[in-house]
């Protein structure tokens, strides 16, 4: 059950960490039926394992900086001098709200942030752009998402050195694949393999030469890389072993109006990406 001295754990991310949030849960709640809804500032949802005085947490933000909308000055300014009349703006130096608290309260975190950074279907590149901001002023020339990932990532890297818990334990995962085939979410894009893929096939599917809808997970596994090659962070590789599982997202019962081919059904891979977890932390025990 866990290591003792550690009572406070943390989930930061997209909704792909809350994948991995429930199978943890789920491993616990096997363990000890003694367990109570509670949530620390900011968590979207939260669980105490009374036995084990263990909190069991997730954070749900999908940039990990904070962003919303944004609409042109009718006074003008710089984005507006260049056409930009509305958008996302994104505060690549301020960090969500949802999570911000959770350094200083949790003993062991797990970050994640990823395809929210390649969705056209929600920040559409001419009608809806990301626009990014640095001290609370428009970056220019505007930087691509790209960019502004790489930027965010650097930001958030410097704060959680700073703000985390002495003697806290720092993951960042890397980023978890898609399966979608014949088109993305949004364009009719499905999954019905009921098989794992070959490595020929896992090959194929995520060729970053392909330009498929696939790749993002190697361009953005990329990028985190590069931003943590030189920090304090543990990283979770989960990336190469969940590319062989095509058979395991929800696929047409995961109760949406098209194919779920980016969640992962339980019992499925998350629960193996737990157990990375627990190996880490018991390489920390050792």
């Amino acid at each position: 059950m866990m290591y003792a001295q550690y009572f406070l754990v943390g989930f930061v991310g997209d909704s792909l960490n809350r994948n991995m949030f429930a199978s943890f849960f789920c491993m616990l709640r096997g363990v000890s039926g003694e367990v109570r809804k509670w949530r620390p500032a900011g968590a979207d949802r939260g669980f105490t394992f009374l036995r084990y005085n263990l909190t069991l947490s997730y954070h749900r933000t999908n940039l990990l900086v904070r962003y919303g909308r944004w609409s042109a000055s009718p006074d003008g300014g710089p984005l507006e001098s260049l056409g930009y009349k509305q958008g996302y703006r994104v505060d690549v130096d301020i960090p969500d709200q949802a999570w911000a608290d959770a350094t200083s309260f949790h003993d062991i975190l797990i970050f994640n942030t990823g395809h929210w950074w390649w969705a056209p279907s929600k920040f559409d590149p001419i009608q809806s752009p990301m626009v990014f901001f640095e001290k609370g002023m428009p970056i220019i020339p505007p930087l691509l998402p790209p960019e502004g990932l790489d930027l965010a990532l650097k930001h958030v890297v410097t704060f959680v050195n700073k703000a985390i818990r002495p003697n806290g334990i720092k993951f960042f995962r890397t980023q978890s694949p898609r399966h979608f085939e014949g088109g993305d979410w949004n364009e009719g894009g499905s999954c019905q393999h009921e098989q794992p893929l070959s490595s020929e096939e896992v090959k194929e599917f995520f060729s970053v030469n392909n330009n498929s809808t696939n790749t993002e997970v190697r361009l953005v596994n990329q990028h985190l890389m590069k931003a943590l090659e030189q920090s304090t962070f543990r990283v979770l590789n989960v990336t190469h072993m969940s590319e062989f599982r095509a058979d395991a997202h929800p696929s047409t019962t995961g109760g949406k109006k098209h194919d779920d081919c980016m969640h992962w059904c339980l019992p499925g891979p998350t629960d193996t990406w737990n157990d990375l977890l627990a190996a880490n932390l018991a390489a920390t025990e050792s």
